[in-house]
């Protein structure tokens, strides 16, 4: 993925200044805006990746700005993460309904921050039309959202195609059960770890045949890996 672009709209600079520092060192480019007025500018003009959007601002509050950029065409698709120090449960949901992808409360650690609006991106990047993941002889058409093992044609539910795609993405790397609830199923999703054992069992009844090697090799104690070399 190229580098990713977080539109920072926060009103303290000494926190501006954090957040800057944080996200640069992780590999983004990052804009800023101090007001309402300027944040959907930025947005509109710029089309960020992110927005990074406090709900605490000057004279429009986050959560009308987040209703606005969820208003225009031009904004609509822009994921949203509400940094906020409300950490009420009924703050919570009225954010999310606003059209907030993820929300963070005040205080957090740069590293769990990261890490959502990691997981927002990965949930909410755009997929090019003609894009094809392929490994041995599975190919995943990601446009026509079909799934073929050589000349059969695979038919799996809508959870086994994403578990299959993020191991078409990242082929031979270990992935615990933990990593694999949070890049599949997402951090907002409450489910149980061993939901992810029920779904991979799935996947590969699905995508393998009587005579087809098996290509998802279990780690004891570590969890699952696409490869093709099971010795």
């Amino acid at each position: 993925m190229s580098q990713a672009t977080i539109l920072v709209v926060e009103d303290e600079a000494p926190l501006v200044t954090l957040l800057r520092y944080n996200l640069e060192r992780e590999g983004f480019a990052v804009l800023e805006a101090q007001d309402g007025d300027e944040a959907l500018n930025q947005a509109r003009e710029q089309k960020p990746d992110l927005v990074l959007l406090d709900w605490m601002l000057p004279l429009v509050s986050g959560i009308e700005i987040c209703r606005q950029l969820r208003r225009h065409p031009e904004t609509r698709a822009i994921p949203i993460v509400m940094l906020t120090a409300r950490g009420e449960e009924g703050d919570k949901l009225r954010g999310l309904d606003s059209g907030a992808d993820d929300y963070v409360t005040k205080p957090f650690s740069p590293s769990e921050l990261i890490a959502r609006i990691r997981a927002v991106l990965r949930r909410t990047r755009p997929v090019p039309a003609d894009e094809m993941l392929r490994f041995e002889d599975v190919t995943l058409d990601l446009a026509a959202h079909r799934v073929r093992r050589g000349k059969r044609e695979l038919h799996l539910g809508p959870t086994e195609f994403r578990l299959l795609r993020f191991f078409l993405e990242n082929p031979g790397r270990v992935f615990s059960r933990e990593q694999l609830l949070d890049r599949v199923w997402g951090r907002d999703v409450y489910v149980e770890p061993r939901t992810v054992d029920v779904h991979i069992r799935r996947l590969r009844k699905a995508i393998n045949g009587p005579r087809e090697h098996d290509l998802i090799r279990t780690v004891r104690s570590a969890g699952y890996a696409l490869d093709a070399d099971q010795g």
